[in-house]
């Protein structure tokens, strides 16, 4: 790349640092022969992908830091998750990857004699799979001790904060977490596995949510109903109808795999269509949604476009919204098979919606900054 664009971040912006918490660690992909369930005495024949993959912490705040050239001077936008890996060569390459992203990793601790995260993924022939993950990681070890000793991130000094919430670390810290950074203003954003959102629910953590991120299952445990991708009406206007009545100031995001996402409020909605990509890969593509979506609302690009109706009719060639940065990145992610995207930056997003005739608002071309001195970096491999 000739040039290193960001999004503009300065003294107007709405928020200038992230705090986040969620899982940190690494897997491998199987692709398995045959397609019957694999069997619990069996040994069974699979390639092994060359594939990355990444945990969702690290997922998220990877394309928040590169969309805002976090790290790029003492000015930029920070990025600080909070985490625990190994003390072992993976948990120090993830450390080294992020730090190289640009984000401040001091608040990440080393474990010693836990693992970090891991999963073995394995897919079937007919795209059908699972995974293992590892159930004592050092990522389940974080506790409310480690978010009450990073209160200081909590509480900027003039400065507005994004706190972020994912899986793969014990939902009652993540509560913790939400509850500590209610307490000074920030925008808290959460996703959730759908195992999580009933009990979520009972804790009151969708109360402590300025914005969630859900796929078509999480979001149809959080409503109560089914969510069909050609006929979405009855589900948006369920939730819509759950967020009136319990969580009035909750934005809702459902991705919809390749039609895009939904974003849903107690008034308005917005579908976003995902422009058409040859897909290597979905995984991780849901993170890459969520990312961009709050990398566009820290620069102070609104959530929804601003000429939406209350039903979202718009036209849809114009990116002028955080929802439609969100929903483009996750589609740029899909051509990648790694869960996060090596080469994906501001400038390969915009060669990526340039290729599919979308075209940027003046107003977010306006936040575009080149950076002569940077290139975006090379992933660290």
């Amino acid at each position: 790349m000739s040039s290193g664009r960001h999004l503009r971040i300065d003294a107007k912006s709405p928020y200038r640092q992230l705090v986040g918490v969620g899982g940190v660690g690494t897997g491998v992909f199987f692709e398995l022969e045959g397609e019957h369930t694999l069997g619990r005495n069996e040994s069974r024949l699979g390639r092994l992908r060359d594939v990355r993959d990444y945990c969702k912490l690290h997922i998220v705040l990877h394309y928040v830091a590169k969309l805002l050239g976090a790290g790029r001077s003492e000015a930029s936008f920070r990025v600080t998750p909070i985490a625990k890996v190994g003390d072992d060569a993976s948990g120090r390459r993830l450390i080294q990857e992020m730090r190289e992203t640009g984000m401040e990793t001091s608040r990440i601790q080393a474990v010693p004699g836990s693992p970090t995260l891991f999963s073995v993924c394995f897919q079937y022939p007919d795209g059908t799979g699972g995974n293992i993950t590892t159930s004592h990681s050092a990522a389940s070890d974080l506790s409310r001790r480690d978010i009450a000793a990073s209160g200081d991130l909590l509480r900027p000094a003039g400065e507005q904060l994004v706190a972020v919430a994912v899986p793969e670390v014990p939902l009652e810290v993540r509560d913790y977490f939400l509850q500590q950074a209610t307490r000074n203003g920030s925008l808290r954003a959460a996703s959730f596995a759908a195992a999580e959102v009933q009990p979520a629910l009972q804790l009151g953590m969708f109360k402590l949510l300025d914005l969630v991120s859900l796929n078509e299952d999480e979001g149809e445990k959080l409503v109560g109903c089914a969510f069909s991708p050609a006929a979405p009406l009855p589900f948006v206007e369920k939730c819509q109808d759950l967020l009136r009545n319990s969580f009035p100031d909750l934005t809702v995001v459902v991705s919809a795999g390749k039609m895009g996402a939904f974003g849903i409020t107690a008034k308005r909605t917005q579908y976003c269509p995902a422009p058409e990509v040859d897909i290597a890969s979905t995984a991780g593509a849901g993170d890459s949604l969520l990312g961009g979506i709050v990398a566009g609302l820290a620069a102070g690009i609104p959530f929804f476009s601003p000429d939406a109706t209350a039903s979202g009719q718009r036209n849809n060639n114009v990116i002028d919204s955080a929802i439609q940065l969100g929903v483009l990145l996750g589609s740029h992610k899909c051509e990648s098979p790694h869960t996060i995207h090596p080469h994906a930056c501001l400038d390969t997003l915009i060669e990526f919606a340039n290729g599919r005739g979308l075209k940027f608002s003046r107003e977010i071309e306006a936040l575009f900054v080149t950076d002569k001195a940077k290139r975006c970096p090379q992933p660290v491999l």
